[in-house]
């Protein structure tokens, strides 16, 4: 089984979405501090937390500190001779509460719809010290708060919220966190609740106390109860976020420990903005978890940074990009310093029509990811040598059928020019004959091309523009699925240092590309695609029937 588990996504609902359409696993986890603020405009966000920081430093006055800040609210506006100030804060604070729930369930509502996009692999959600008590969401039917999910035979609950309420949020509709420090484990709802259902798999927001719990101005913060659960009792994996600075993984008396950071951006107390976009890989075998992947997201591409792999009963761990993870350590931003590059518009179009398309990925597309991500690690570990692939065809735009076979880029390092005679390169030959051999005849496959990546890396480092090879890559990059990006990644994050040279490739390259597109298969190919959405009962908008248009026929001069 695989679990990708991702927390404090902070609204990045975007980001989300494009995870789920980029990764394959049988459950995701979407976990604390969904939403980022109550309404859809930060000056109405300032002004109500305003109001209520108002009513909060009242509320401590006339001692009444045992109520919410909304009951206070309605309570005293109801008393005699209330000063006309307070009647008019108050009923404006009454207003705004009302807006924010119904804001929040509009949130909640978009998130659900992006999720339920994801085809054959079940998501679930918990709610964070930001969140609604998910029950009165339309997400009701994935919430872990005080619930339990068998999954492949593993059992998985949750426990939401946090033991600190956050300014800005309805006080009203935040989960009760009855689980925090100075909770005798008797009357602790979280403890009650584990020891009833006995998960092997715990998920909650907060951490487990002396583990991912650190913040620099307190010290440990985390649940005692979770961790005298945990470590009293066989848990496999337990998630938690919250704490943003104290990521990793970490094991106690056998409980794996995981906080990936934040998958949203987060502003910090001084007002600058850290990028977010990790998370976590889990896989397991029965009831062993085998691997872990630390990853990022950034601009629609995923990126290994560490890797833990479990070997005869220890973990190794192997750092694959330690310059994200070094930026993360420091933490520093690293992707969004790179100024973001803008491909020519026949590329652009062509994605945008592909993720209309990839909203539809079907089970199959997933299954044909999923299984060449496993062969191609398998080949890796046979050969010792480094090996990739960009998937193009219905598999790349996510509409694979039963019947459907795949066709990919092979990218090795060779060392060599193969020409066009792939035939004639032994490496060529001997990473297809293991292909074969891997996949056992499951799905037909083709190489259409292969990519020499040691060829391309020169080709970079010499800026030069007629390397039919670094053509060739460049074009694939832009529009194809790639299957082990780790490999591929260093060599794109080499090209992307220098953008003007990238433009000038693909520009090179744009009489090829639109011979390729307007080809009678290509055409035939789309039409395909809307016809088995068609099948499904989704009618293809016009708006992306004229985008296929344009692209189809080319770009005029004038919409450039």
């Amino acid at each position: 089984m695989k679990i990708i588990y991702l927390t404090d996504i902070h609204g990045a609902f975007e980001q989300v979405k494009d995870l789920l359409f980029e990764t394959v696993a049988d459950l995701y986890v979407v976990s604390g501090d969904l939403i980022d603020i109550p309404f859809y405009s930060m000056d109405t966000a300032i002004t109500y937390h305003e109001l209520q920081s108002y009513f909060h430093a009242m509320r401590r006055r006339m001692e009444h500190g045992d109520m919410i800040i909304e009951d206070f609210v309605d309570q005293l506006l109801e008393m005699p001779d209330v000063p006309d100030e307070i009647q008019e804060k108050g009923t404006k604070y009454q207003q705004y509460t009302i807006r924010a729930r119904r804001v929040m369930q509009q949130k909640y509502k978009v998130l659900e719809n992006i999720v339920s996009l994801k085809q054959g692999s079940q998501v679930l959600c918990l709610p964070g010290n930001y969140d609604m008590d998910l029950k009165y969401t339309s997400l009701h039917e994935r919430d872990l708060h005080l619930h339990k999910y068998e999954i492949e035979g593993l059992l998985i609950a949750g426990y939401g919220g946090a033991d600190i309420w956050s300014a800005g949020i309805p006080e009203r509709y935040i989960v009760r966190y009855r689980a925090g420090i100075g909770t005798d484990d008797s009357e602790n709802e979280m403890h009650r609740y584990f020891t009833e259902v006995r998960p092997d798999i715990i998920v909650t927001h907060q951490p487990a106390h002396g583990i991912h719990d650190r913040l620099s101005f307190v010290g440990p913060s985390g649940s005692p109860a979770l961790r005298t659960f945990c470590d009293a009792n066989p848990v496999l994996l337990c998630l938690t976020g919250h704490i943003h600075n104290d990521w990793g993984m970490e094991i106690s008396e056998g409980t794996i420990h995981l906080n990936p950071s934040p998958f949203g951006e987060v502003t910090g107390i001084t007002g600058d903005v850290l990028e977010g976009g990790f998370f976590h890989q889990i896989e397991l075998e029965g009831r062993s978890v085998t691997k872990i992947d630390f990853r990022k997201m950034a601009d629609g591409r995923i990126y290994d940074i560490v890797e833990y792999v479990r070997h005869r009963g220890k973990w190794t761990e192997k750092i694959i990009d330690s310059a994200r993870l070094h930026a993360l350590e420091r933490k520093e931003n690293y992707d969004s310093r790179i100024r973001k590059y803008s491909h020519i518009p026949e590329i652009r179009l062509f994605n945008e029509i592909k993720q209309f398309f990839r909203m539809f990925q079907t089970p199959e597309t997933d299954e044909r990811v999923d299984r060449l991500e496993r062969v191609a690690r398998l080949i890796e570990e046979r050969i010792n040598e480094n090996i990739a692939m960009d998937i193009v065809g219905s598999v790349n735009v996510g509409l694979s059928q039963p019947s459907s076979d795949i066709d990919f880029v092979l990218y090795l390092r060779c060392g060599e020019e193969c020409g066009s005679d792939l035939s004639s390169c032994e490496n060529y030959r001997g990473a297809r004959d293991l292909l074969e051999e891997a996949l056992h005849g499951e799905y037909s496959f083709e190489i259409v091309d292969c990519v020499d990546l040691h060829a391309v890396e020169r080709g970079i480092a010499e800026r030069d523009y007629e390397c039919e090879t670094l053509q060739r890559f460049v074009a694939y990059r832009s529009i194809c699925r790639p299957v082990n990006y780790r490999v591929i990644a260093p060599v794109e994050d080499m090209l992307n240092q220098d953008q003007e040279f990238r433009s000038e490739i693909e520009g090179s390259i744009r009489s090829y590309f639109k011979i390729f597109v307007t080809t009678s298969q290509h055409i035939r190919s789309f039409d395909k695609y809307e016809l088995r959405l068609r099948h499904i009962g989704i009618k293809m908008p016009d708006y992306i029937r004229n985008k296929i248009k344009r692209y189809l026929q080319g770009m005029r001069r004038e919409d450039r």
